[in-house]
């Protein structure tokens, strides 16, 4: 059976996190004054998305993205060149590529699972040669944002089960795949495969690969 390699994005492969995309987005709307507003109501709701992200990434996700509501569809297409370019390019970590074509190299498929947007991620995907991932969708109603995401909703245990339908489906052994993140919240996807490795880890994350013996890698 073939093996495969399952990224983590943000944190993991690139330095940047939902809040730098939102950001982006909200400086670039239309209206100095609604930029002023978008921007500062993102600014403000920093410490709200932290502590929520710690308590639930379910909880994260339902706040976070209703500050899309209103966005139209061909507004954040028409960006998601430029953040690449201006945001997402330049916070690709030095040891990426590296990662990614040691990993190509023994026959590893690669696949990203994300929690940011389909549409934001894109280009990014193109430019790390990396045809196989799965993102967050947004709702869109008549071409507007509802700020909901449509299921599956990506985060924790959520992509964990995708893996395994993944697999199923593709003939993929997962005890012969790696698994790549940086989050304590992305435990069930490493727990998956055969081969888990911390990325960049945060703190719980550093204790738990030390105690199971996985891989501490950094790509900065």
């Amino acid at each position: 059976m073939a093996a495969a390699a399952f990224y983590d994005l943000e944190g993991t492969l690139v330095s940047t996190n939902l809040v730098h995309t939102l950001g982006f987005y909200a400086k670039n709307q239309q209206g100095l004054w609604r930029s002023f507003r978008k921007s500062a109501a993102t600014v403000l709701s920093l410490p709200l998305f932290a502590v929520t992200d710690q308590y639930s990434r379910k909880v994260f996700n339902d706040l976070f993205f209703k500050r899309y509501r209103g966005e139209t569809e061909d507004r954040l297409r028409f960006f998601a060149d430029q953040l690449f370019e201006e945001v997402l390019k330049p916070a690709v970590f030095p040891g990426t590529f590296e990662l990614i074509e040691k990993s190509r190299s023994i026959g590893l498929r690669q696949v990203v699972i994300t929690g940011a947007l389909d549409i934001s991620v894109k280009p990014l995907m193109k430019h790390l040669n990396i045809d196989e991932y799965v993102a967050n969708r947004l709702e869109f109603v008549d071409g507007v944002a509802t700020g909901r995401l449509l299921p599956p909703v990506l985060a924790a245990a959520t992509k964990a089960s995708w893996i395994r339908t993944y697999a199923e489906r593709e003939g993929i052994n997962l005890s012969d795949s790696f698994a790549y993140s940086d989050s304590m919240s992305d435990l069930p996807m490493l727990s998956v495969v055969g081969h888990p490795a911390a990325v960049n880890p945060d703190m719980r994350l550093r204790q738990t690969a030390l105690h199971h013996n996985w891989p501490i890698l950094s790509l900065k």
